[in-house]
């Protein structure tokens, strides 16, 4: 395993990092205690000490499972975790208000059983409430030692340029992948620039990057990969099983090979990677110890142009 530190901090994070969206259970057809629990042993057994979590992701249930996974085992991981997005029932509240987020990190805290959180993001951006008064509470609870750094997560670049003028903004979290690249034309330049950390989630694209589906395929309304993710369908899944195609002549398994295109990719600092299993970790984490030849990513990159345009 290869780490990279997130500048401006002394958190030095593997560069797969582990992303814990499924262990939620209800917007990826489900998960079970057991898997998720050993999918976290699997992936510290394996390099990984950069695990990624949020209170939304099952309404709690994921930051559960991570903080009974990593018991006894806190001085091996980064944590992070974020604030933001509060399950209401079937509903997702925005809001990143100082009393909201006072009570996320406790609540948090608890349910990672630590003591604190080494990156603590704002999941999704809050038009209702000025980002200085945000940031001026996550201040506070970092001078208590509640969290060590701040991140932001699906931020573009206005918004992030808007966030640093009001603190030391480390890190930024956003979708990236061959299917959705757009910010390698301004934010990851603006990120390199700045000293600011780039975590990419969604590398295999909702899992449609691994060539696992052979149809289009339609999913329950709750699942991502029907609101988040739409490749599945119509015309994108066309084109997507024509990239495939292409893709497969280059004899590297595709989950890996989609994985090290967005690690690969200038100004990247971890890739955040999803499992169900410890076996999917495993089958992931094989990425870290190769990597695509200039040539292949030339060729990786005019199959977009032509394909995906």
């Amino acid at each position: 395993m290869k780490y990279n530190r997130i500048p401006k901090t002394d958190l030095n994070v593997s560069v797969l990092a582990l992303g814990t969206w499924v262990f939620g259970g209800d917007m990826w057809s489900g998960s079970l205690d057991k898997d998720c629990l050993e999918a976290v042993d699997a992936a510290i057994d394996n390099g990984i000490n950069f695990i990624d979590t949020a209170p939304v992701y099952g309404n709690g249930r994921s930051e559960e499972l991570v903080g009974k996974a990593i018991k006894g085992k806190r001085e091996k991981v980064i944590i992070a975790t974020k604030c933001g997005l509060i399950s209401n029932g079937k509903r997702i509240h925005l809001t990143l208000a100082p009393e909201s987020i006072r009570k996320e990190i406790d609540d948090s805290l608890r349910r990672l059983q630590i003591e604190y959180i080494d990156l603590y993001q704002c999941h999704w951006p809050d038009s209702k409430v000025p980002v200085e008064k945000t940031l001026a509470e996550l201040k506070k609870i970092q001078a208590a030692g509640k969290i060590r750094h701040i991140g932001l997560s699906n931020y573009d670049l206005n918004q992030l340029t808007e966030a640093v003028g009001f603190a030391d903004i480390v890190s930024l979290q956003s979708q990236f992948s061959m299917l959705e690249h757009s910010l390698q034309k301004e934010v990851l330049p603006y990120c390199e620039k700045n000293k600011i950390g780039f975590l990419a989630y969604g590398p295999m694209a909702g899992g449609i990057l691994t060539g696992k589906y052979q149809a289009p395929k339609k999913f329950a309304g709750s699942d991502a990969r029907e609101f988040f993710y739409k490749y599945y369908e119509g015309e994108n899944f066309k084109k997507v099983s024509q990239l495939l195609e292409k893709l497969k002549g280059m004899n590297h398994p595709l989950n890996q090979l989609a994985i090290n295109w967005a690690r690969q990719q200038k100004g990247g600092t971890s890739i955040l990677v999803g499992c169900r299993n410890p076996e999917q970790v495993k089958q992931n984490v094989a990425a870290a110890d190769w990597e695509l030849t200039a040539d292949e990513l030339a060729i990786i990159k005019d199959q977009l142009s032509s394909l995906l345009s």
